[in-house]
């Protein structure tokens, strides 16, 4: 399929992607959620660079376009765990693809690094 084969009049198929998914931590979340459920702090542990404002946010972007669940347990204190949906796990493929993509791409970088040094 080329280019001029998507109907961008109702908005672009991959800009709408890109929105859904885009932004420095939502892909890294989605990816950490691929292998299992986790609690907040966990993923604060997996993701050392992010700010607890920036995941709570991201989570509940994620949440509110179905992509995730949030499950709150009725404890003291609450316990609360985060995994993918149904309807996220249809992104499986998308995300093992930019996974791959980022190998190469930064293996690419690194060999440019060792000819250019």
């Amino acid at each position: 399929m080329k280019h001029s084969d998507y109907d961008c009049n109702l908005g672009c198929p991959v800009e709408a992607t890109l929105n859904t998914i885009g932004g420095k931590w939502k892909g890294v979340i989605l990816y950490h959620l691929l292998a299992k459920t986790h609690r907040f702090n966990e993923l604060r542990r997996l993701m050392p660079d992010v700010t607890q404002r920036m995941l709570t946010k991201q989570l509940r972007e994620l949440e509110a376009d179905n992509l995730i669940i949030r499950t709150v347990y009725p404890e003291i204190p609450p316990k609360v765990e985060y995994s993918m949906s149904a309807y996220g796990e249809t992104l499986v493929p998308v995300i093992h693809a930019l996974r791959e993509w980022g190998i190469r791409h930064l293996e690419g970088l690194e060999s440019k690094e060792r000819e250019g040094a």
